[in-house]
Protein backbone atom coordinates (compact mmCIF):
# COMPACT_ATOMS: atom_id res chain seq x y z
CA UNK A 1 0.00 0.00 0.00
CA UNK A 2 1.01 3.41 -0.41
CA UNK A 3 1.80 4.18 3.15
CA UNK A 4 0.78 7.14 4.60
CA UNK A 5 0.07 6.24 7.94
CA UNK A 6 3.68 5.32 9.20
CA UNK A 7 5.78 8.26 9.56
CA UNK A 8 9.04 6.56 8.42
CA UNK A 9 11.07 8.68 5.83
CA UNK A 10 11.84 6.08 2.90
CA UNK A 11 11.89 2.29 2.52
CA UNK A 12 14.83 2.13 4.52
CA UNK A 13 18.32 3.69 5.46
CA UNK A 14 20.86 5.80 3.01
CA UNK A 15 23.38 3.68 1.18
CA UNK A 16 26.03 5.21 2.64
CA UNK A 17 24.66 4.02 6.11
CA UNK A 18 23.87 1.00 4.60
CA UNK A 19 27.30 0.31 3.84
CA UNK A 20 28.58 1.58 7.68
CA UNK A 21 26.50 -1.29 9.02
CA UNK A 22 27.28 -3.75 6.67
CA UNK A 23 31.13 -3.34 7.31
CA UNK A 24 30.48 -4.10 11.06
CA UNK A 25 28.50 -7.88 10.14
CA UNK A 26 31.89 -9.63 10.27
CA UNK A 27 32.20 -8.98 14.23
CA UNK A 28 28.57 -9.87 15.47
CA UNK A 29 30.77 -13.11 16.93
CA UNK A 30 31.64 -10.92 19.55
CA UNK A 31 29.67 -8.80 22.42
CA UNK A 32 30.71 -4.96 21.78
CA UNK A 33 33.15 -3.66 24.20
CA UNK A 34 32.79 -1.29 27.14
CA UNK A 35 35.29 1.32 25.66
CA UNK A 36 32.98 0.85 21.69
CA UNK A 37 29.58 1.51 24.15
CA UNK A 38 31.78 4.46 25.52
CA UNK A 39 32.86 5.72 22.63
CA UNK A 40 29.24 6.21 20.89
CA UNK A 41 28.34 7.95 24.09
CA UNK A 42 30.69 10.72 23.53
CA UNK A 43 29.25 10.62 19.77
CA UNK A 44 25.92 11.28 20.94
CA UNK A 45 27.14 13.94 23.23
CA UNK A 46 29.28 15.71 21.21
CA UNK A 47 26.56 16.22 18.92
CA UNK A 48 24.28 18.08 21.58
CA UNK A 49 26.71 19.50 23.52
CA UNK A 50 26.51 17.42 26.39
CA UNK A 51 28.89 14.56 28.63
CA UNK A 52 28.85 11.69 28.11
CA UNK A 53 27.41 10.42 31.29
CA UNK A 54 24.43 12.57 30.08
CA UNK A 55 23.63 9.74 27.25
CA UNK A 56 22.36 6.65 28.03
CA UNK A 57 21.85 4.39 24.99
CA UNK A 58 18.61 2.84 23.88
CA UNK A 59 17.34 0.28 21.97
CA UNK A 60 14.68 2.93 20.32
CA UNK A 61 12.48 5.04 22.17
CA UNK A 62 10.04 2.34 23.31
CA UNK A 63 12.62 0.75 25.39
CA UNK A 64 12.78 4.47 26.94
CA UNK A 65 9.25 4.25 27.57
CA UNK A 66 9.01 1.24 29.29
CA UNK A 67 11.91 2.21 31.56
CA UNK A 68 10.23 5.77 32.78
CA UNK A 69 8.31 3.44 35.91
CA UNK A 70 12.17 2.86 37.69
CA UNK A 71 11.35 6.88 38.17
CA UNK A 72 9.43 5.55 40.58
CA UNK A 73 6.66 8.03 40.45
CA UNK A 74 3.78 8.08 42.77
CA UNK A 75 1.76 10.21 40.01
CA UNK A 76 2.30 10.77 36.21
CA UNK A 77 1.07 13.60 34.02
CA UNK A 78 1.12 12.37 30.52
CA UNK A 79 -0.47 15.67 28.37
CA UNK A 80 -2.24 14.99 25.05
CA UNK A 81 -3.12 14.35 22.30
CA UNK A 82 0.38 12.74 22.01
CA UNK A 83 2.09 9.48 21.46
CA UNK A 84 0.22 6.87 23.76
CA UNK A 85 3.49 4.17 24.49
CA UNK A 86 4.70 6.58 27.68
CA UNK A 87 1.02 5.73 29.57
CA UNK A 88 1.06 2.79 28.80
CA UNK A 89 4.13 1.78 30.13
CA UNK A 90 3.43 3.81 33.44
CA UNK A 91 -0.15 2.28 33.64
CA UNK A 92 1.06 -1.43 33.09
CA UNK A 93 3.64 -0.46 35.53
CA UNK A 94 0.89 0.44 38.16
CA UNK A 95 1.90 4.20 38.42
CA UNK A 96 -1.08 6.61 38.23
CA UNK A 97 -1.70 8.71 35.24
CA UNK A 98 -3.64 11.83 34.82
CA UNK A 99 -4.57 12.47 31.38
CA UNK A 100 -3.89 16.19 30.42
CA UNK A 101 -5.63 16.81 27.44
CA UNK A 102 -5.17 19.88 25.31
CA UNK A 103 -8.13 21.65 23.47
CA UNK A 104 -7.52 22.66 19.99
CA UNK A 105 -4.92 24.11 18.92
CA UNK A 106 -3.19 21.57 20.95
CA UNK A 107 -0.41 24.35 22.13
CA UNK A 108 0.92 24.54 25.82
CA UNK A 109 0.81 28.48 25.04
CA UNK A 110 -2.84 27.93 26.90
CA UNK A 111 -1.22 26.65 30.02
CA UNK A 112 -1.54 29.92 32.47
CA UNK A 113 1.97 31.33 33.23
CA UNK A 114 2.91 33.60 36.40
CA UNK A 115 5.65 35.01 38.09
CA UNK A 116 7.90 31.78 39.52
CA UNK A 117 7.98 32.63 43.25
CA UNK A 118 9.12 28.85 44.57
CA UNK A 119 13.12 29.63 43.71
CA UNK A 120 13.07 27.10 41.75
CA UNK A 121 14.52 28.53 37.98
CA UNK A 122 14.76 27.00 34.75
CA UNK A 123 18.27 28.34 34.12
CA UNK A 124 18.93 32.22 33.53
CA UNK A 125 16.66 32.64 30.85
CA UNK A 126 14.03 31.00 31.79
CA UNK A 127 13.94 31.24 35.49
CA UNK A 128 10.96 33.63 35.49
CA UNK A 129 8.17 31.36 34.31
CA UNK A 130 6.42 28.67 35.76
CA UNK A 131 3.02 26.45 34.83
CA UNK A 132 -0.08 26.85 37.15
CA UNK A 133 -2.92 24.42 36.48
CA UNK A 134 -3.46 24.00 33.44
CA UNK A 135 -4.70 20.31 34.03
CA UNK A 136 -1.27 19.63 35.25
CA UNK A 137 -1.80 18.19 38.82
CA UNK A 138 0.60 20.05 41.19
CA UNK A 139 1.57 16.62 42.69
CA UNK A 140 2.34 15.06 39.57
CA UNK A 141 6.38 14.34 39.94
CA UNK A 142 6.36 13.21 36.43
CA UNK A 143 5.36 15.03 33.38
CA UNK A 144 5.04 13.49 29.73
CA UNK A 145 5.17 15.63 26.52
CA UNK A 146 6.08 15.20 22.54
CA UNK A 147 7.84 17.62 20.94
CA UNK A 148 6.87 17.93 17.93
CA UNK A 149 3.97 16.03 19.57
CA UNK A 150 2.53 12.91 17.55
CA UNK A 151 -0.24 13.18 15.97
CA UNK A 152 -1.04 16.88 16.32
CA UNK A 153 2.16 18.17 14.50
CA UNK A 154 2.51 21.19 17.40
CA UNK A 155 6.13 22.15 17.86
CA UNK A 156 5.84 23.60 21.60
CA UNK A 157 7.99 26.84 22.65
CA UNK A 158 10.85 25.81 25.45
CA UNK A 159 9.44 28.42 27.69
CA UNK A 160 6.24 26.73 27.81
CA UNK A 161 8.37 23.48 28.07
CA UNK A 162 10.60 24.72 30.98
CA UNK A 163 7.52 26.49 32.11
CA UNK A 164 6.08 22.67 33.81
CA UNK A 165 9.25 22.28 35.98
CA UNK A 166 8.29 21.86 39.33
CA UNK A 167 10.46 20.96 42.29
CA UNK A 168 10.29 17.15 43.02
CA UNK A 169 9.82 16.73 39.33
CA UNK A 170 10.65 15.76 36.54
CA UNK A 171 9.72 16.45 33.15
CA UNK A 172 10.12 14.06 30.11
CA UNK A 173 9.65 15.50 26.35
CA UNK A 174 9.50 12.69 23.72
CA UNK A 175 11.77 14.61 20.93
CA UNK A 176 11.23 11.38 18.62
CA UNK A 177 10.76 13.66 15.24
CA UNK A 178 12.81 16.65 16.71
CA UNK A 179 15.27 16.04 13.57
CA UNK A 180 13.15 16.22 11.65
CA UNK A 181 12.21 20.07 12.59
CA UNK A 182 14.24 22.49 10.41
CA UNK A 183 16.95 23.79 12.80
CA UNK A 184 15.63 21.58 15.77
CA UNK A 185 13.98 24.15 17.17
CA UNK A 186 12.41 24.57 20.51
CA UNK A 187 14.27 21.63 20.90
CA UNK A 188 16.13 20.93 25.03
CA UNK A 189 18.74 18.11 24.19
CA UNK A 190 21.42 20.49 24.70
CA UNK A 191 19.57 22.08 27.97
CA UNK A 192 21.18 20.05 30.92
CA UNK A 193 19.02 20.28 33.53
CA UNK A 194 18.67 17.85 36.35
CA UNK A 195 14.74 17.76 36.09
CA UNK A 196 15.23 17.26 32.58
CA UNK A 197 15.09 14.20 30.08
CA UNK A 198 15.00 14.75 26.52
CA UNK A 199 14.22 11.46 24.30
CA UNK A 200 15.45 10.42 20.69
CA UNK A 201 14.73 8.31 18.58
CA UNK A 202 16.64 7.42 15.10
CA UNK A 203 13.62 5.30 13.90
CA UNK A 204 11.76 7.89 11.59
CA UNK A 205 14.26 10.12 10.11
CA UNK A 206 16.93 7.31 9.28
CA UNK A 207 14.23 4.21 8.85
CA UNK A 208 16.05 2.07 10.82
CA UNK A 209 12.61 0.93 12.64
CA UNK A 210 13.93 -2.38 12.24
CA UNK A 211 17.12 -2.19 14.38
CA UNK A 212 15.68 0.04 16.65
CA UNK A 213 17.86 2.74 18.21
CA UNK A 214 17.31 6.09 20.06
CA UNK A 215 18.69 7.79 23.83
CA UNK A 216 17.93 9.44 26.59
CA UNK A 217 19.75 12.56 27.65
CA UNK A 218 19.79 13.87 31.23
CA UNK A 219 20.93 13.97 34.79
CA UNK A 220 23.22 11.06 35.20
CA UNK A 221 21.63 10.06 38.28
CA UNK A 222 18.08 10.50 36.45
CA UNK A 223 19.60 7.60 34.06
CA UNK A 224 21.19 5.79 36.66
CA UNK A 225 17.53 5.49 37.78
CA UNK A 226 16.06 4.37 34.48
CA UNK A 227 19.45 2.20 33.62
CA UNK A 228 19.21 -0.21 37.40
CA UNK A 229 18.21 -3.44 36.58
CA UNK A 230 18.71 -3.74 32.66
CA UNK A 231 19.88 -6.30 30.55
CA UNK A 232 24.01 -6.34 30.07
CA UNK A 233 24.54 -5.58 26.18
CA UNK A 234 21.35 -4.11 25.80
CA UNK A 235 22.29 -2.58 22.57
CA UNK A 236 23.95 -5.03 19.71
CA UNK A 237 26.66 -3.42 17.27
CA UNK A 238 24.96 -2.53 14.83
CA UNK A 239 23.00 -0.61 16.92
CA UNK A 240 25.68 1.21 18.34
CA UNK A 241 27.14 1.44 14.71
CA UNK A 242 24.14 3.30 14.08
CA UNK A 243 23.97 5.75 16.74
CA UNK A 244 27.49 6.63 16.55
CA UNK A 245 26.90 6.89 12.20
CA UNK A 246 23.95 9.01 12.67
CA UNK A 247 25.50 11.53 15.03
CA UNK A 248 28.37 12.43 12.76
CA UNK A 249 28.64 16.27 11.34
CA UNK A 250 28.03 14.85 7.76
CA UNK A 251 24.98 12.81 9.23
CA UNK A 252 23.55 16.24 11.32
CA UNK A 253 23.92 18.01 7.97
CA UNK A 254 21.73 15.60 5.90
CA UNK A 255 19.36 15.56 8.52
CA UNK A 256 18.56 19.05 8.20
CA UNK A 257 18.60 18.57 4.66
CA UNK A 258 16.03 16.14 5.10
CA UNK A 259 14.10 18.44 7.21
CA UNK A 260 14.11 20.91 4.95
CA UNK A 261 12.75 19.35 2.34
CA UNK A 262 9.88 17.44 4.78
CA UNK A 263 9.01 21.31 5.52
CA UNK A 264 8.83 22.25 1.71
CA UNK A 265 6.35 19.20 0.91
CA UNK A 266 4.13 19.79 3.74
CA UNK A 267 3.67 23.17 2.83
CA UNK A 268 3.30 21.91 -0.58
CA UNK A 269 0.42 19.24 1.04
CA UNK A 270 -1.84 21.68 2.98
CA UNK A 271 -3.26 23.60 0.09
CA UNK A 272 -3.72 20.42 -1.59
CA UNK A 273 -5.97 18.66 1.10
CA UNK A 274 -7.85 21.80 2.02
CA UNK A 275 -8.85 22.05 -1.92
CA UNK A 276 -10.74 18.74 -0.98
CA UNK A 277 -12.75 20.60 1.83
CA UNK A 278 -10.34 19.13 4.27
CA UNK A 279 -9.78 20.66 7.57
CA UNK A 280 -5.79 20.47 8.03
CA UNK A 281 -4.86 21.64 11.72
CA UNK A 282 -1.87 23.87 11.85
CA UNK A 283 0.24 25.17 13.65
CA UNK A 284 2.21 22.14 12.19
CA UNK A 285 6.07 21.58 12.19
CA UNK A 286 6.23 17.80 12.02
CA UNK A 287 6.66 15.29 9.01
CA UNK A 288 2.61 14.44 9.39
CA UNK A 289 -0.38 16.04 9.44
CA UNK A 290 -3.43 15.97 11.67
CA UNK A 291 -6.25 16.10 9.19
CA UNK A 292 -10.79 16.47 10.50
CA UNK A 293 -13.11 15.05 7.56
CA UNK A 294 -16.96 14.38 8.15
CA UNK A 295 -16.27 10.63 8.38
CA UNK A 296 -12.73 9.16 9.24
CA UNK A 297 -13.37 5.71 9.63
CA UNK A 298 -15.60 5.27 6.33
CA UNK A 299 -12.50 7.32 4.31
CA UNK A 300 -9.86 5.25 5.58
CA UNK A 301 -11.56 2.32 4.63
CA UNK A 302 -12.12 3.68 1.49
CA UNK A 303 -8.78 4.67 0.36
CA UNK A 304 -7.70 1.40 2.07
CA UNK A 305 -9.40 -0.10 -1.12
CA UNK A 306 -7.12 1.85 -3.27
CA UNK A 307 -4.01 0.47 -1.70
CA UNK A 308 -3.26 3.67 0.45
CA UNK A 309 -2.94 3.52 4.12
CA UNK A 310 -3.54 6.25 6.45
CA UNK A 311 -3.53 6.56 10.42
CA UNK A 312 -6.82 6.22 12.39
CA UNK A 313 -6.72 9.04 14.95
CA UNK A 314 -9.48 8.39 17.25
CA UNK A 315 -6.38 5.96 19.19
CA UNK A 316 -5.53 9.44 20.65
CA UNK A 317 -6.58 10.40 24.19
CA UNK A 318 -8.10 13.79 23.21
CA UNK A 319 -9.06 13.32 19.79
CA UNK A 320 -12.61 12.29 19.19
CA UNK A 321 -14.15 10.57 15.59
CA UNK A 322 -13.27 12.50 12.82
CA UNK A 323 -9.41 12.60 12.57
CA UNK A 324 -6.64 11.14 11.07
CA UNK A 325 -3.13 11.06 10.63
CA UNK A 326 -1.07 11.57 7.74
CA UNK A 327 2.66 11.57 6.89
CA UNK A 328 3.97 14.08 4.65
CA UNK A 329 4.92 12.67 1.06
CA UNK A 330 6.42 14.19 -1.88
CA UNK A 331 4.23 15.39 -4.41
CA UNK A 332 3.88 12.85 -6.67
CA UNK A 333 2.55 10.19 -3.68
CA UNK A 334 0.08 13.10 -2.46
CA UNK A 335 -0.74 13.14 -6.00
CA UNK A 336 -2.13 9.70 -5.71
CA UNK A 337 -3.93 10.42 -2.28
CA UNK A 338 -5.70 13.57 -3.76
CA UNK A 339 -7.01 11.58 -6.52
CA UNK A 340 -7.76 9.40 -4.44
CA UNK A 341 -9.58 11.24 -2.20
CA UNK A 342 -12.00 13.29 -5.04
CA UNK A 343 -12.77 9.66 -6.19
CA UNK A 344 -14.24 7.68 -3.39
CA UNK A 345 -15.09 11.41 -1.82
CA UNK A 346 -15.11 12.78 1.88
Amino acid sequence: MLDFAVNVQGSGPPDWLRERLAERLGELGRYPDAGEELAVREAVAARHGRRADEVLLLAGAAEGFAMLPRLGSKLAAVIHPSFTEPELALREAGVPVARVVLETPYTLNSVVVQPNTSGVGAGASHGAMQAVAGGVPEGADLVVVGNPTNPTSVLHARESLLALRRPGRVVVVDEAFADAVVGETESLAGVGLSDVLVLRSLTKTWALAGLRCGYFLGDPELLARLNHGRAHWALGTLQLEAIAATCSAEAVAESQRMAESIAAHREAMIPRLRGLGIEVHEPARGPFLLIRVPDAELLRKKLADQGIAVRRGDTFPGLESGFLRLAVRPAAEVDRLVDAIAEVGL
